[in-house]
């Protein structure tokens, strides 16, 4: 499989966010000094839209083009949604900001954390999935000899602990290695230590940090896929509170077949989408940012795939076990309550393909 080169600066560091985030504060803090109102409606009537706000689960890029891009394109606004789209960042957790109802909606990391919200008894349900093949990956260097799963064994990897560690040990312990058998250190918030021989094996989004390496030079990298061996983690899950999906049910329709169209657009025009975004936040990397759009069509809508935003039960039911396996879930939950695909069910299926 090829991925697209990118030219992109080094990693972002914790002050470069906190700016990133002030610039952004900034800009909403402006247009709401402008007084600008976003009018509805389906009907075509001048009542204002229902306020309703989407907290991402990191930083403005095109990992989240489709909201923006349904944003501008007044998609929301046409079905009565006077949307904001709040950004993530450090110390900021979608799950607990929706379920708290500090926002309506929700871009929480991945299944695996809607199965963990289910099991500590969070009042959320998912009703969409982003990314519908593992958007992370394992990379080792051609130089350091490993070309499969066996040759980590006495290696030193590094991973994320948000649920990625688990899918590691599982794809190891499917030929054999425990958890003795190599060692697993915390990744560090740069691909550095992996870049300098560090660490021997590095966990890598196909979007971001895949393309930095390959910005660096390191085009040469063996890579390790869940998918291939059997286990999959969709990612990047749309959630509301369960109050929400029961009493307001038309408002999430409206808010999904919105989102459907803003992916739709932002997949078949991605040069437009970039620019929608870079309006957002002019300091990002261009080039970056194109190189992402050009990967998640692949994430988004792999070989096989139902369509945009689908919730596969099977994959999310073995993810489910596997979790309760590794200790992180004390129960293998009911995954139809935890995840809730009627109004995907109830989208127009011309929104939900190329």
């Amino acid at each position: 499989m090829q991925f697209p080169q990118s030219k992109h600066r080094s990693p972002i560091d914790r002050r470069t966010v906190l700016a990133r985030m002030g610039r952004l504060a900034m800009v909403a803090a402006t247009a709401a000094g402008l007084g600008v109102v976003a009018l509805a409606g389906t009907t075509g009537g001048a009542a204002a839209a229902e306020k309703v706000s989407l907290r991402l689960k990191w930083l403005t890029q095109t990992q989240f083009a489709g909201f923006y891009v349904a944003k501008a394109k007044g998609y929301y606004d046409a079905v009565g949604i006077d949307l904001t789209i709040n950004p993530g960042g450090p110390n900021l957790n979608a799950d607990a900001l929706v379920a708290s109802g500090a926002d309506t909606f929700g871009l929480t990391g991945g299944a695996e954390s809607q199965l963990a919200a289910a099991d500590k008894g969070l009042p959320l349900v998912a009703f969409g999935v982003t990314h519908l093949t593992t958007p992370y990956v394992f990379v080792a260097k051609a130089s350091s000899g490993i070309t499969k799963l066996e040759d980590f064994r006495g290696k030193k990897v590094s991973t994320w602990f948000t649920g990625a560690q688990h899918t590691l040990k599982a794809m190891l312990a499917s030929v054999g290695i425990g958890e003795k058998d190599f060692t697993l250190v915390p990744q560090s918030a740069t691909m550095n230590p992996f870049v300098d021989g560090q660490v021997d094996v590095a966990t890598a989004t196909l979007y971001n940090e895949y393309q930095t390496l390959v910005a660096k030079g390191l085009t040469d990298l063996k890579v390790f896929r869940a998918d291939d061996y059997g286990i999959s983690v969709p990612r990047d899950t749309l959630v509301t509170t369960k109050a929400i999906a029961e009493g307001k049910p038309q408002l999430v329709q409206n808010f999904l077949e919105a989102t459907l169209k803003g992916w739709q657009y932002a997949l078949r025009n991605p040069d437009e989408a970039v620019d929608i975004v870079m309006k957002v936040d002019p300091s990002l990397d261009r080039a970056h940012q194109a190189a992402q759009m050009k990967v998640l069509r692949e994430l988004m809508l792999p070989p096989g795939a139902p369509g945009l935003l689908a919730i596969e039960y099977p994959k999310i039911e073995k993810l489910a076990q596997l979790l309760k396996d590794a200790g992180v879930l004390t129960k293998v939950p009911d995954v139809h309550a935890a995840f809730d695909d009627r109004f995907w069910k109830a989208a127009p299926d011309s929104l939900k393909k190329l």
